[in-house]
């Protein structure tokens, strides 16, 4: 199977040039994607280009990962309907040193024909005077040319200031550098990118007489048909301080029959008669949820770690299955927390919570309280209905400072599916 033919079985081949499975047949190819960093992570929507630079470097090719340092201070307008804000260089730079970690862990960058190649285009672009660039670069694309993309077609109404018009000369200029300084004949990207990409090409015919090609990726979006964006809202991020590995792996487990069934060729580096076998298990068995369940294990172990997908499993398992009160007792803080995420919390002062009657702890007068009364409370505990920390317990029972996952917080249950987190304050 060739690379387009890869892409082409996963769903992850939008558009292409002509002639780019001639060229890629004759031998070894270096492309690229940039990454310009607008966010402190990347998120799920990138992770697809990531996966063509993974099975670009899987089929012995050579992948390039670009930073763009420079083009994220402008700022892409495509598939925007109004202007970006613009972002401090502080923030930028904080933004690349981000994204340059987590690029370096899909990657093999070790020293081989084919390793991979991490730049970041401000480098070749911070030097570059105003006047100098217009001159050597901008006369080379014509105004008619640049207005007829999309991405600028898209905002005449609205407006559209020149900082972002002039974001696809950035853009194409990359691909030029690339072109002339690694050989770089390949771009790749989302296919909001085409009139960028193909920007690019025209500037290496027009300023180097070369041949380049393009290749755009389907852009996954939510279930609302709203891309996952590194500026959008409810995006799924990579780093793990802003998506916890919990909800992650969540996320992932919870996608319909038919996201799986195309996410699980997206993200995944599973071989075709693997995944076949699992949808075929799927259909059959749709109920046990075959294909959410590996796809989540094959993603969050990609993107965070197999220990972390072991935790999450773990997690799921004692909210919803039969943990233990041991188990819950060594998870961690962070871990807690993503767990408990959207659970209902009651603060309460320690020395109301520790050695005094449950009672009066389910029933505090918080804003929150666990039971809206002592006598509804006092009834739930005589039948059983009340567990704390995994554990039922009578009216009898008190709180111990051994109790407090972590040092301060109680997991109390009411029935089979009400859970609330105390914290002492």
């Amino acid at each position: 199977m060739t690379f387009i033919e890869e892409l082409q079985w996963r769903g992850l081949l939008h558009d292409k040039m002509p002639g780019v499975e001639e060229h890629m047949a004759a031998g070894m190819v270096t492309g690229y994607v940039g990454f310009d960093p607008t966010a402190a992570s990347l998120g799920i929507g990138n992770l697809v280009p990531i996966m063509l630079l993974v099975h670009l470097q899987r089929h012995g090719h050579k992948p390039i990962a670009v930073v763009g340092g420079a083009t994220g201070m402008v700022g892409d307008p495509s598939g925007k309907s109004s202007e970006r804000n613009l972002l401090s260089i502080d923030q930028l730079r904080h933004n690349e040193a981000g994204v340059k970690m987590q690029l370096e862990k899909f990657l093999d960058f070790s020293d081989t024909q084919n390793s991979a190649v991490l730049v970041n285009n401000f480098d070749w672009m911070k030097d570059y005077s105003f006047l100098d660039f217009l001159r050597e670069v901008g006369k080379h694309l014509t105004i008619n040319y640049m207005l007829a993309k999309d991405s600028v077609k898209n905002r005449l109404d609205t407006g559209m200031s020149f900082t972002e018009f002039s974001y696809q000369l950035l853009q194409g200029y990359d691909f030029y550098h690339l072109y002339k300084n690694h050989g770089c004949t390949l771009q790749m990207g989302g296919s909001d990118q085409w009139g960028n990409m193909t920007s690019g090409t025209e500037l290496i015919r027009r300023m180097a007489a070369g041949e380049t090609w393009c290749i755009t990726n389907p852009l996954v979006t939510k279930s609302d048909g709203s891309k996952f964006g590194k500026s959008e809202s409810g995006n799924v991020w990579l780093d793990r301080s802003m998506t916890s590995p919990y909800k992650f792996y969540q996320f992932w487990l919870n996608v319909t029959d038919e996201e799986a069934a195309r996410f699980i060729r997206v993200y995944t580096l599973l071989g075709k008669e693997e995944i076949e076998a699992l949808e075929a298990e799927h259909i059959l068995t749709p109920h046990l949820r075959i294909l959410q369940k590996r796809l989540s294990q094959e993603v969050t172990t990609l993107v965070h770690s197999s220990a972390d997908y072991q935790q999450a499993i773990e997690a799921s398992n004692l909210l919803f299955g039969n943990g233990t009160t041991e188990q819950l007792k060594t998870m961690n803080e962070e871990l807690l927390l993503a767990v408990m995420d959207g659970v209902p919390q009651v603060e309460v002062a320690q020395d109301l919570l520790l050695n005094v009657d449950i009672v009066d702890v389910l029933s505090a007068n918080t804003g929150n309280s666990i039971f809206p009364s002592k006598g509804e409370a006092r009834k739930m505990l005589q039948g059983g209905g009340v567990s704390i920390n995994k554990q039922k317990i009578d009216e009898a029972h008190k709180l111990q400072a051994s109790d407090l996952l972590n040092g301060k917080y109680i997991l109390a249950q009411k029935g089979k599916k009400n859970y609330y987190l105390i914290k002492a304050n």
